[in-house]
């Protein structure tokens, strides 16, 4: 049985940038999943797990972020992440 894949478009809030604070809960968002779980920006995608990938992205308010989890929670964390990225505040 192949593990279920599941792709989400989200945007960031127009005043919010993932920096540190704002990456740092995503990450640890993320980390509650055990499915494979990507973010990507303008074509370049990272490791949704990994602070200093998510960071490298250089996402600024407004971005469109592209979500993507593979494994038996995916639906799970794709809903949770996109809750947390439409939230994130400075």
């Amino acid at each position: 049985m192949s593990a279920i894949r599941k792709e989400v478009d989200v945007s960031m809030p127009p005043d919010v940038a993932l920096h540190a604070r704002p990456a740092g809960l995503f990450v640890k968002t993320a980390m509650r999943f055990e499915s494979r779980v990507t973010v990507g920006v303008e074509g370049k995608a990272a490791d949704a797990k990994s602070i200093l990938s998510v960071l490298a992205l250089g996402a600024t308010g407004g971005t469109r972020l592209t979500l993507t989890a593979e494994g038996d929670d995916a639906g799970e964390a794709l809903e949770l992440l996109s809750a947390c990225v439409t939230g994130l505040v400075e």
